[in-house]
């Protein structure tokens, strides 16, 4: 076999609601020069026959049921492209994405990742806003440690050299929240990024999916900072990473608060009084304020 410009990774977990249409987007792709590979995280839904239907248009691979990021790392380990995408399920690009990706990681070679702009919409395809490149892309890894949005689209929309992705390692598995940020923040470390303009991506957002997965998100939000701690320049792992550390604290602190759980949200609230008082001290303590009065926040 020929190898293709392109792999594109899709992880799939039940999501035969909305395969097909990924699935479609890709196919519907102007720039053609790409594999399509989906690994099958052990659905236990209509996904395998969707897929089965599909013939040689795409590789499937199947595994049991190992989350998110080792069905990701599975589709990397058998990607043959000199770039890789990826595609989440429930999530669609429109057609001129790959191609005006390659355009620029062929024109610009000191690029090692790029994204486009984004736009979001509820699972009924109704458009609910749009994620935007960073105004400036310098100082990346502190920009995506600080705000976790800073590559535009997530996993969705990126595109990566092979060669750096092998560089720097897949996605942590161990991680069950900020995956993706923990990916990003060392893409960045080691290769410039650049975000396209054009909504040539379409995100699915799920309000549901947030709440669930709430916990396991703050763990891993934590769990990213502290393991890429020492990838910020040095000025910046003492404050700033505090402040940032304070920052994640203290937006848990009021989903908690939200879900009825008083006493963990001040005890998160607290702790990020305690890393950064001077940066964060007066939003900690007008949100412990209101959570002791029993006001909304």
């Amino acid at each position: 076999m020929s190898t293709p410009r392109v792999s594109i990774v899709m992880p799939a977990y039940n999501c035969a609601w909305c395969i097909d249409r990924a699935i479609d987007s890709v196919q519907a792709q102007t720039f053609t020069d790409f594999e399509l590979v989906v690994v099958d995280d052990g659905s236990t839904d209509d996904t395998p026959t969707l897929l089965a239907r599909r013939g040689d248009a795409l590789r499937v691979i199947r595994q049991d049921n190992a989350g998110m990021s080792a069905a990701r790392n599975t589709g990397i380990a058998a990607a043959r492209g000199e770039f890789i995408a990826f595609l989440d399920s429930d999530d669609w690009w429109r057609p001129h994405k790959l191609a005006q990706q390659v355009a620029l990681l062929d024109a610009e070679p000191d690029i090692g990742f790029c994204s486009h702009a984004t736009e979001l919409q509820s699972p009924e395809g109704v458009k609910v806003g749009e994620w935007g490149c960073p105004p400036d892309a310098g100082n990346l890894v502190a920009r995506i440690l600080g705000g976790h949005s800073a590559v535009a689209g997530g996993a969705s929309s990126v595109m990566v050299r092979r060669a750096l992705l092998e560089r720097t390692g897949g996605f942590d598995a161990r991680l069950r929240g900020a995956e993706d940020t923990d990916q990003w923040v060392r893409l960045a470390a080691a290769g410039r990024y650049a975000c396209l303009p054009d909504l040539q991506v379409v995100v699915t957002r799920n309000p549901g999916s947030v709440s669930r997965n709430r916990e396991a998100m703050r763990r891993g939000a934590l769990d990213c900072l502290d393991k890429n701690r020492a990838l910020l320049p040095v000025a910046q792992q003492s404050a700033f990473w505090r402040s940032c550390r304070a920052s994640v604290l203290a937006d848990y602190a009021k989903w908690r608060y939200r879900d009825g759980e008083r006493a963990a949200a001040l005890r998160d609230l607290a702790q990020a009084f305690a890393l950064a008082p001077l940066a964060r001290g007066r939003l900690i303590l007008s949100l412990a304020l209101a959570m002791l009065t029993g006001r909304p926040v």
